[in-house]
């Protein structure tokens, strides 16, 4: 897979394939961090749930709070619901991170605007530390609902979807690593019953995919 960074708002994905999509073992999962930039910020939430045979497993579960590198500003305190007292007694990455690299193995991984922030802040995050970053294929929502619906210029955002496929996401806690990645699962089974309507059983990017990035909104 190859991710090619076209504008500040737009990128584009490509050689992304994924074979008997319905058969595939899936690991969602989330981050949270202390903060936006993920050259800067770090890890203090990892979350994932596992998705076999079309269901979202929430009994099996990976949860996990992290001892970042840095103070979690107030701002970001309020917004996550994560206070520096969750994690000043919690375990450092490299523990959590082996952790969930045995959780997922067998999987194809699932994020929501990974391509963007998930993946890039673990990336540095084990350049920091010294870990291999994982190699293991990631499917993102907000490309597979592009791919299907090249029709809509817009930014795919988790609430996008949860209105577009009419998602509950009344009993999840949101802006919480484990909250969201039960609440992404739900979004990609959507995406794949829509895959299934249109008699697609695999996921080929042949040409390139053009996804709208996120905007940066500072938090006050």
């Amino acid at each position: 897979m190859e991710i090619r960074y076209l504008s500040a708002v737009e990128y584009a994905v490509s050689g992304l394939a994924v074979n008997e999509i319905m058969k595939q073992r899936y690991c969602v999962f989330d981050l949270e961090s202390t903060g936006i930039h993920y050259e800067t910020e770090h890890i203090t939430q990892v979350g994932a749930v596992i998705i076999e045979n079309g269901i979202v497993q929430e009994s099996q579960t990976f949860n996990s709070y992290v001892q970042p590198l840095k103070p979690i500003p107030e701002a970001v305190e309020r917004f996550t619901g994560i206070y520096n007292t969750n994690v000043e007694r919690a375990p450092r990455l490299n523990e959590v991170y082996s952790r969930f690299i045995e959780f997922m193995k067998d999987c194809v991984l699932v994020t929501h605007a990974g391509y963007e922030f998930d993946l890039p802040l673990l990336r540095a995050e084990c350049n920091r530390l010294g870990l291999p970053m994982m190699n293991i294929c990631c499917l993102d929502t907000k490309a597979l609902f592009s791919y299907l619906h090249p029709e809509i210029d817009c930014i795919i955002s988790t609430d996008y979807l949860i209105e577009y496929y009419k998602v509950n996401d009344k009993d999840l806690k949101r802006h919480d690593a484990l909250g969201d990645s039960i609440l992404i699962g739900r979004i990609f089974l959507s995406l794949l019953e829509e895959f299934q309507a249109r008699s697609l059983r695999d996921i080929h990017f042949k040409e390139e995919v053009v996804v709208k990035r996120f905007q940066i909104t500072p938090l006050v």
